[in-house]
């Protein structure tokens, strides 16, 4: 999956929530607080971390590349 980054920068929670893997954003949070969530293949635990063109964020089997 990708996504196309259309600002500098999107918060992580914004990302899982905005690609419907989650229903709430608060359930974004929670998977990101529980260790959940890997920012280029390192464990990402800050629910507003900027991610970034480049970047490659894993969730389980889901992999999302932005562009």
């Amino acid at each position: 999956m990708t996504y196309t980054l259309t600002e500098p920068y999107i918060e992580l929670h914004k990302l899982i929530k905005l690609l419907d893997l989650v229903d709430t954003g608060g359930q974004a949070k929670v998977l990101i607080e529980n260790g959940h969530v890997f920012r280029n293949g390192e464990c990402e635990t800050r629910k507003r971390a900027k991610i970034t063109k480049g970047e490659k964020i894993t969730i389980g089997n889901v992999v999302i590349e932005v562009i």
